[in-house]
């Protein structure tokens, strides 16, 4: 599942015009990473919401902002999993 996650989050951000050919799982979402600013990042966790039928509270743009792509796509996928396993 996270290879899934991470995939899609990969191809998401090529979609949005970003340089996805150096990110690893150590890459920063934002500053000084793959630098994706505030919208950039709500677009991001809205394609992923709709993708895995998830919800980020709003307070959470901030620690998305300072995770890596591995720890973001980590939790991306466990939360998927719980949400399939009350489904």
């Amino acid at each position: 599942m996270r290879d899934e996650v991470r995939a899609f989050v990969i191809e998401q951000l090529a979609d949005m015009n970003y340089d996805v050919e150096d990110i690893d799982d150590d890459t920063t979402l934002g500053p000084s990473g793959v630098d994706l600013e505030s919208l950039a990042l709500a677009d991001l966790a809205v394609r992923v919401e709709d993708r895995y039928g998830l919800k980020f509270a709003d307070d959470e743009s901030e620690k998305l902002a300072l995770m890596t792509v591995g720890e973001f796509t980590t939790m991306v996928a466990a939360r998927a999993a719980a949400n399939s396993d009350k489904s």
